[in-house]
């Protein structure tokens, strides 16, 4: 097993919803198992809510593979809540990264992006997680 790492909400979305782009490839990585995948349950929570509501007409698809994306997590369960960032659901990646010991965010937003290291995680972009070979 490779690193610990936490996708964020997008990256996921990604993965599901345009099968053959990067998030896909980023998630064959967790299926392979060449490295793992840590979860929380705001994270899934979320992942749920956009996928209901901006890939309604696939609601029942993407929530069976929702599910099978938590079924190769990792589920951890933050404790404490960290107020890092701005965006809220940013900070429970953060939660999720450091419980879960994570060495690696992969996440396309700014605001994690421009923090680079985070308690000795890094924060990249989906490119550099698929160019980090």
């Amino acid at each position: 097993m490779g690193r610990r790492v936490v996708f964020d909400t997008n990256i996921l979305v990604s993965a599901l919803v345009f099968p053959g782009g990067r998030g896909e490839a980023a998630l064959r990585r967790i299926i392979e198992q060449t490295d793992q995948l840590l979860l929380s349950r705001p994270i899934v929570d979320e992942l749920l809510d956009v996928l209901a509501r901006k890939f309604a007409r696939d609601a029942e698809e993407l929530a069976h593979a929702a599910v099978y994306v938590t079924e190769l997590a990792v589920i951890v369960a933050p404790k404490r809540r960290l107020r890092v960032v701005k965006d809220d659901p940013d900070n429970r990646i953060l939660e999720c990264a450091v419980v879960g010991h994570a060495e690696a965010i992969v996440t396309g937003d700014k605001g994690l992006l421009a923090l680079k290291i985070y308690k000795k995680i890094h924060i990249l972009t989906l490119r550099e997680y698929l160019g980090a070979l």
